[in-house]
């Protein structure tokens, strides 16, 4: 295997890393000081950030997690998604890489008909609106996605939905313009080819927003909110791909994305090591700098270990999902899923520790990018799912039983 960035590579890598230094870190309390002063309910977005998306594309940072539009591979951007990472609220929004909006123009790219693309991937590559991803539900367990309830009914030439969905993130910024929502269209249908995507405009009628819901504690710019659709009609033109296929367009949606994910988590427990170090070396207590303390001169070489670990595990996947697609790398996929979410929360959590009462204040980074990553091992599937699934393969590699792999999976888990 080979992790060498290409050229166009090492050079958007040089340039991220300026970009960081001298707008996005310098940028961070602005932000913090304009959030405040719109209020904890307001999810505009503050005026720093569109500075900051200016200069990113004068710089040519602009949409580098599509292949096809930055020409770089999966390998390619995973360290340019780490050190976004570094600044998780700031820096992917700054490049127009963000979820939920990354994996929304891939399925758009990969699976709308150009009327779809010219309306939706168009001016969201371009920055000028932003989109949402309409799947998890309250009423039921979304972590088995064929699970899912809400009811997307063919009436001559539109499609009605009816259902409730939460956790949708990105749906309380008033610049988002478009769900990608899933629910059945056919109920009777095998298991896998019960659900279905289509589009639906924000203004649609029928649609509401019913609340934002903060993340402990935290009510981020762009929200995740609580989502009702009662009656709400689409035309049929807005199903993407075709009925039954919903399944299919999300897990091909999930291989980049969750390479980006998981280099970002591994950006936040770099920035944390480095917090930590400085504060070890800062702080003095029994006569001397904490880092000559034994228990966090370990801390930290537990830190750099785990790091180093998971994020070469990523780059594997990578590479596999660049020169062998992303179902050869089905269990990579699902192990940095959990892997680097575990690494970025004990990295954190260790950083909190050495920095004391500090840590858990908003005068550090820390106590937030806590919050990011435990929701990390929840969101896109929460840990479980991904070890059942590793699990089930390896037990088949081993036996060669796919019947012991469907006993233990109950059959019902995304293959």
């Amino acid at each position: 295997m080979d992790f060498e960035l290409s050229p166009p590579a090492r050079d958007h890598l040089a340039n991220l890393q300026e970009f960081m230094d001298t707008h996005v870190y310098p940028a961070e309390p602005v932000y913090q000081r304009q959030r405040a002063e719109a209020g904890r309910d307001d999810h505009t977005l503050p005026p720093v950030m569109e500075e900051l998306k200016a200069e990113a594309r004068r710089r040519g940072l602009w949409n580098l997690f599509l292949p096809d539009v930055s020409g770089l591979s999966v390998t390619d951007y995973a360290p340019l998604a780490e050190l976004t990472g570094r600044s998780p609220v700031l820096a992917p929004q700054a490049l127009n890489c963000s979820a939920p909006d990354t994996g929304n123009m891939e399925v758009l790219h990969m699976f709308g008909t150009p009327e779809q693309r010219e309306r939706w991937l168009d001016p969201l590559l371009d920055g000028r609106i932003r989109s949402a991803f309409a799947m998890t539900e309250p009423d039921v367990a979304s972590s088995d996605a064929t699970n899912i309830a809400t009811s997307i009914t063919r009436d001559g030439d539109e499609y009605v939905i009816n259902g409730r969905k939460w956790w949708i993130s990105g749906s309380a910024d008033p610049r988002c313009a478009v769900f990608i929502v899933m629910g059945q269209t056919d109920p009777d249908a095998p298991v896998h080819r019960r659900q279905s995507m289509v589009l639906v405009p924000r203004d649609t009628p029928g649609l509401e927003i019913v609340r934002s819901l903060p993340v402990f504690g935290y009510e981020d710019q762009e929200g995740h909110c609580e989502l009702r659709f009662t009656d709400v009609r689409v035309p049929a033109t807005n199903l993407i791909a075709g009925e039954g296929e919903g399944f299919a367009i999300a897990q091909a949606r999930l291989g980049p994305g969750r390479v980006h994910h998981c280099m970002r988590a591994i950006g936040m427990a770099e920035r944390a090591l480095e917090l930590m170090v400085r504060r070890a070396a800062e702080r003095v207590a029994f006569g001397g700098p904490l880092a000559r303390q034994g228990v966090v001169r370990q801390q930290i070489a537990e830190s750099r270990l785990a790091i180093e670990q998971a994020r070469l595990l990523v780059l594997k996947t990578a590479w596999l999902i660049d020169n062998h697609g992303a179902k050869a790398a089905h269990t990579e996929i699902a192990a940095i899923k959990v892997a680097a979410p575990r690494v970025a929360v004990d990295v954190i959590d260790r950083a909190i520790q050495v920095h004391g009462g500090a840590g858990v204040s908003d005068d550090v980074p820390l106590a937030l990018m806590y919050a990011h990553a435990r929701a990390m091992r929840i969101f896109d599937g929460p840990d479980e799912v991904h070890l059942r699934s590793m699990a089930r393969r390896e037990i088949k590699r081993v036996t060669g039983d796919g019947a012991a792999t469907t006993a233990a999976s109950g059959g019902s888990a995304p293959r």
